[in-house]
Parts: structure tokens; C-alpha cells; sequence
């Protein structure tokens, strides 16, 4: 093959089957039929030599040729759509409506600051929350359900740190971490939270599947206790309404305890065990990494986190008298 005779509007198919991993979603977003679109990969894979995408039950699958190739193609389709179009992207008359999806606690710190600033300054920009169930977002973004999704997503953003070719990006927003949280007057509540006052207790944990096992079982387990959880919810929200009014003991990322709209009843106590910080990640398509909007968007989540986090409680391992969470 000679790099003269290649036809360059194929590698524009190849840039957006591979950021859509799907052949029939790439047609639409190229206005292509899908066996035109079919037709440029024979093309491209007969020129290069390579099978390049490999059909799966879910869409496609690149080869290592593809995975290879693609950030070239996307580096390099990039700069010239930049060059041939320059950024005239005004806000104040933008036109767009974002689905966004986080847990209930997130939604409630983060949107009535985008709500503001989209009154001030993007009124033309409208959002749709969809319901976070998963840890695991990147189906709904491949499938283009929603535009941006905002959680503590570990098993994910630990792939995406070193793998090559997704088009799934992310960018982290905030890091904190876990505490006990329980109501004002609960036994527990004053002094040191010791081990074994905590696995006697009943407890209560925020699962969005229902299933009672999560991080801090798996950090009992290797200190050979375990707890017994008498409650599952998958709602912050409802957790803090729960513990406020009974005896059990639940366990929430610090910045969280405002957003259960029971904070002036609940107090927290440092953890008797050691858990993995807690994450708040953003993650976008590649499809959308380009929108100006969705730029905007996700640069408002930015100053939006940057802001809050200097308004969170601070942790201090020599206060052991009751806190109360404002």
C-alpha cells in the first residue's frame, strides 16, 4: 500500500467506529447507511493489510493494529478539524441538553451550583438526570444513554489509568474518605470508635444492586471479623433518614453526610480500620470529548468540586468528642 493512494475519508469511518465500537451507531453519527459504512472498513482493512475490528456480540472489537493505529488517527483528525473549524463557541446562545448520571448524595451537592450557573450564563443548556444502579457506567456511555456520569467508579478508573484504545475518558474530581456515621445520641457516639464495638453493632449499607457485602466487609475479612448488616438501601438519601432515627451504624464518604438532608442529627466517628480512599470520577465518551458544550459542561463540575471541597468538614484524629456534621 502507498500512503498516496490511500483514500483519507476511511480513516474518518475507522476514527468513528472506534470511538463508538458499534458499526450502526457510527453510521449515524457520520449520516452514513451501515453497509456504507461496512463497505470503507473492507476498504481499509484491504489497504492495510489487517483485519482491524473483529464483529462481537455487542458491537466491534479492535485488533491490536487498530488500537495501535487509532490514537494517530484521532490525534491527527483532531488537529485538522481544529485548524478547518476554529472554536467560535459562544455559551450564552448554546443549544443542548446533557443526561448526566450520579447517586442521589452527588446530585444533591453538585446541581444546584449547575443549575445556577446555567441560569446565569448557559440558559440555553438543559439537563436530564438518569438514575445511577452501577459502578460500572461505560455500557451506558457506549451506548450513548447518557452524556456524562459522575460516581466513585474504583474497578473502572483503575482500568482506564492504564488501558489503551477505550473511548471511555475520565478525570477525577475529588478524593476523601470513609466514616462512621451514626445518630447524635448513639452509644457510639462519644470517644474512640473501638473494632469490636463496631462489628457489634447492626448496620446499615448503601448498595445500589441490594447485595450485603461491600469494601468494608472486605477489610473485616482480613482482620477476621465481620458485621452484621440488618439493612441494605441504595439511597444516601434514605441511609441518613434511617440511621437519624434508629441505632444502626453506617459507613458514607465524609462529603456525603450533608446530602442526606440528616446532618444536624447524625454525628461521625474516625473508622477502627483501614479502607481504600474514596474517589469521585467523571466519565465521558470520546464522541463527545470534542463538543465545546460538553466542555463547558464538564469545566463547570471542575470548578464546581474545587469549590466544594474547601467547604468540607476536616478530619481530626485528636477530636474524639462528638462531632456534628453542618
Amino acid at each position: 500500500m502507498s500512503f498516496l493512494t490511500l483514500d483519507l475519508n476511511l480513516l474518518r469511518v475507522f476514527d468513528a467506529v472506534m470511538t463508538e465500537q458499534n458499526l450502526t451507531r457510527a453510521a449515524g453519527h457520520l449520516a452514513m447507511t451501515q453497509p456504507a459504512v461496512s463497505n470503507a472498513i473492507k476498504r481499509l482493512r484491504e489497504s492495510l493489510g489487517d483485519e482491524l475490528l473483529i464483529r462481537t456480540a455487542y458491537g466491534v472489537k479492535p485488533t491490536p493494529r487498530a488500537e495501535a493505529l487509532w490514537p494517530a488517527v484521532r490525534q491527527a483528525l483532531a488537529a485538522l478539524e481544529a485548524a478547518v473549524m476554529p472554536e467560535t463557541f459562544d455559551v450564552s446562545k448554546a443549544q443542548a441538553t446533557f443526561r448526566l448520571a450520579m447517586a442521589d448524595a452527588t446530585a444533591a451537592l453538585w446541581l444546584p451550583s449547575l443549575v445556577r450557573s446555567i441560569e446565569k450564563e448557559a440558559q440555553g443548556v438543559n439537563i436530564r438526570m438518569v438514575p445511577l444502579t452501577t459502578r460500572e457506567p461505560r455500557p451506558m456511555l457506549l451506548r450513548g444513554d447518557i452524556d456524562l456520569a459522575v460516581g466513585f467508579f474504583p474497578g473502572v478508573a483503575a482500568q482506564l489509568s492504564y488501558e489503551t484504545g477505550s473511548p471511555i475518558r475520565h478525570e477525577r474530581l475529588y478524593s476523601g474518605e470513609y466514616v462512621a456515621v451514626m445518630r447524635k445520641n448513639h452509644p457510639l457516639a462519644q470517644g474512640k470508635l473501638e473494632l469490636d464495638d463496631y462489628c457489634k453493632a447492626n448496620h446499615l449499607l448503601v448498595s445500589f444492586s441490594g447485595r450485603a457485602h461491600g469494601l468494608v466487609d472486605e477489610a473485616l475479612a482480613q482482620v477476621g471479623r465481620e458485621r452484621r448488616i440488618l439493612l441494605t438501601v441504595n439511597q444516601f438519601f434514605t441511609a441518613g433518614r434511617v440511621v437519624a432515627n434508629s441505632d444502626l451504624v453506617t459507613v458514607l464518604p465524609k462529603h456525603l453526610i450533608a446530602s442526606t438532608g440528616a446532618a444536624d442529627a447524625l454525628v461521625w466517628r474516625e473508622l477502627p480500620f483501614q479502607l481504600p480512599a474514596v474517589h469521585l470520577d467523571m466519565l465521558w465518551h470520546e464522541r463527545d470529548g470534542r463538543s465545546p458544550a460538553h466542555r463547558w459542561l464538564r469545566k463547570n463540575l471542575e470548578q464546581m468540586s474545587a469549590a466544594a471541597q474547601k467547604t468540607l468538614p476536616q478530619a481530626s484524629e485528636a477530636n474524639v468528642k462528638m462531632e456534628k456534621i453542618a
